[in-house]
């Protein structure tokens, strides 16, 4: 009952914090802080797979469209030109991840490092409002920028999905392409990090002590939160509002401030 009680909870903060534009890692590293739920890397790795279904369903036509093109070999459709632009965007991300992945991983233990870059990350949530939508294309460079955004989003406390969002509003493009190729862009990201989590750690999968049980329940419970969250995601951006997400970044970051300098 413990580990499914922690599943749950661990399923349910990662749902709700993997889409919103408020990091996922911070609140997951906090979580497991503060409440002592220390997430096995088996679940780690289940929570990944169930973020890849999360956009391969809510994202399942501009994906189905997209792999039509790749197979006609057609790069020069809307969803052709996504191909080529996502491999782009990638690159930047996959050599920050491994280049500083581990130097990352070591600084970003304890709360101040953590809560300084939740208060970056609301101020570049809340700076995408000057953001003038301009064109609903991307071009290379573009997604080179974007993709280092998602990059420098491993960081906890960086959201990935609010610093790639804000980044390509901020280049003035459209919300609906922004919100699409964000979450498009992450796919190949969520599979090496998965891959990389698979064989870095393959060992301990194991030994993470959790039952088939524990592991359906926390897979259903993040697909569920997760696929909610994303679709309030596009409301709120939809309706020009996704800067007051810096909001709750700033508090969340102030009091996290306080309680590290009280020594928490």
């Amino acid at each position: 009952m413990e580990q499914l009680i922690k599943t749950i909870t661990l399923g349910t903060i990662q749902g709700l914090t993997e889409w919103l534009p408020i990091s996922s890692t911070g609140h997951l590293r906090l979580a497991e802080q503060f409440l002592g739920l220390k997430a096995p890397i088996l679940f780690d790795v289940i929570l990944h797979i169930g973020t890849l279904v999360v956009i391969f369903l809510f994202f399942r036509q501009d994906i189905n469209h997209a792999l039509s093109a790749l197979v006609r070999l057609d790069f020069k459709t809307e969803s052709g030109r996504l191909i080529p632009l996502i491999i782009i965007g990638t690159v930047p991300t996959a050599l920050i991840g491994l280049v500083f992945g581990d130097l990352i991983e070591n600084v970003f233990q304890n709360l101040l490092p953590i809560a300084t870059a939740f208060a970056v990350c609301g101020t570049l949530l809340y700076s995408s409002k000057i953001g003038k939508e301009r064109t609903d294309s991307i071009n290379y460079l573009e997604a080179i920028i974007i993709g280092v955004a998602q990059g420098i989003a491993i960081i906890p406390g960086i959201s990935r999905s609010g610093t790639t969002i804000a980044v390509a509003l901020l280049l003035g493009i459209k919300r609906e392409k922004a919100f699409k190729f964000s979450f498009l862009l992450s796919i190949p990201a969520i599979i090496g990090a998965l891959g990389l989590t698979v064989y870095k750690q393959f060992f301990e999968l194991t030994t993470a002590g959790l039952g088939w049980i524990e592991i359906i329940a926390g897979m259903i419970v993040a697909m569920s939160v997760g696929y909610l969250a994303l679709k309030f995601l596009w409301k709120i951006l939809a309706k020009k509002k996704f800067h007051l997400f810096a909001f709750y970044c700033w508090l969340f970051g102030a009091v996290l401030i306080v309680m590290g300098l009280r020594g928490f």
